[in-house]
């Protein structure tokens, strides 16, 4: 239930997902008078199947304050981490509600349509919401997610007929493909999980198709990516003003840990003839047959015969994608390059006042922020801001 709430806040936060939560969190703690909008973990609930695991462990939990963690959670169910790791999609959703209700989230369950700036009002903004409501605020954090980023590459799209393919985020009742010949195309974990859990569904082949080598099924290592995290909040400026060879080497070293490795209690699962890997290989036809089969052949002259095609093929950041921004007049004033916003050293768009985290952040603040093990350096570095006078912060 929500608490009464007045129309104006310091902090508006869209987005309920784990970096919304998290931002909930610390606002709780030091008594910020904030307002969260959105469906709680709603993307992680709608857009991902039942069965999914999770790349993330115990270590990577909500609470900046360290009070309300994973662990915590593991001793009210009289659990161990060796229960419950590699940790389920369902047992998260238990968490982020478990936490929630400890943490006494101020969350309205609504979307906004439309947030616009107003100007001579010492930066203030007002969102619109879909249940008719409008929202003042002073200060608006963007944890929007990977919600309106689905990447569909142009050059599938226009082989691929019409209706025949998915993206694996709107793939999640994978039992509809049971006896079906399924493609995926990419190679990443996304690729070969979805691979996994359409066999554990009754699909009757799995092929899977990438450029790239086929990744190793190994356990990945993310201590230091922790200890990176705890010291870019008592320097958030370290990583965005870090030389341009130092953050690629930075960038790979995340890179080879989260894409170049698949983890390893995916190997058995698609060790059986079910599951074909094409590793460097690209699609280069497809074409739907009279009898209404996918005939699919690959740059190097192989064909294959499917009857539908899953594209596991990320996320791409374009900001004028998302709707209540296109709806407003936000944008306009914004800096953007390549489809981020550009971000000071504390998130902070060049919209004073307006902060993003999650996905927008990647570009400026490491591929770190994909993941949640920043939700907490996240909500740290923004909430400390906020907290201070503005004329003592050089940002």
């Amino acid at each position: 239930m929500n608490k009464p709430i007045s129309k104006h806040f310091d902090l508006l936060i869209i987005g309920a997902g784990p970096f919304g939560l998290s931002m909930a969190s610390y606002a709780e703690h030091h008594k910020l008078d904030y307002l969260v909008v959105g469906k709680p973990m709603s993307f992680w609930k709608e857009h991902m199947p039942s069965g999914m695991m999770l790349r993330s462990d115990c270590d990577w939990h909500l609470d900046p304050q360290g009070v309300h963690t994973i662990d915590r959670y593991l001793e009210a169910l009289d659990l161990e981490r060796s229960d419950v790791e590699p940790l389920t999609l369902d047992f998260y959703l238990g968490y982020t509600e478990w936490f929630q209700e400890r943490i006494n989230a101020n969350i309205l369950d609504a979307m906004v349509t439309r947030l616009d700036t107003v100007e001579g009002q010492d930066e203030r903004f007002i969102a619109a919401l879909d249940n008719g409501d409008i929202v003042t605020a002073n200060n608006v954090l963007l944890a929007i997610g990977f919600k309106y980023f689905r990447n569909l590459p142009p050059e599938l799209i226009e082989i691929i007929p019409d209706g025949r393919y998915t993206h694996t985020c709107d793939l999640v009742k994978l039992g509809a493909l049971k006896g079906k010949r399924c493609l995926i195309v990419g190679g990443r974990q996304s690729a070969y999980e979805w691979a996994a859990l359409l066999v554990e569904n009754g699909a009757s082949e799995v092929h899977v198709s990438h450029r790239h080598e086929t990744p190793d099924f190994t356990q990945s290592e993310w201590n230091w990516v922790n200890a990176y995290m705890d010291r870019m909040v008592s320097d958030p400026g370290r990583h965005l003003n870090m030389p341009p060879d130092e953050r690629a080497d930075l960038d790979k070293m995340f890179w080879t840990e989260g894409r170049l490795k698949l983890e390893p209690w995916l190997k058995d699962r698609i060790d059986n003839d079910t599951v074909s890997i094409w590793p460097e290989s690209e699609m280069r036809v497809c074409k739907e047959m009279p009898n209404g089969e996918l005939e699919v052949e690959f740059e190097g002259g192989e064909k294959i015969t499917v009857d539908h095609i899953v594209l596991a093929t990320g996320y791409k950041v374009n900001i004028e994608n998302v709707p209540f921004l296109k709806a407003g007049n936000v944008l306009e004033k914004m800096r953007i390059e390549k489809g981020y916003p550009v971000l000071d050293v504390r998130l902070q768009t060049s919209v004073p006042g307006l902060f993003a985290t999650s996905m927008l952040a990647t570009k400026d603040f490491g591929l770190f922020f994909a993941f949640t093990v920043s939700v907490k350096a996240s909500a740290e570095i923004i909430g400390s801001y906020i907290m201070k006078p503005r004329d003592s912060v050089n940002a």
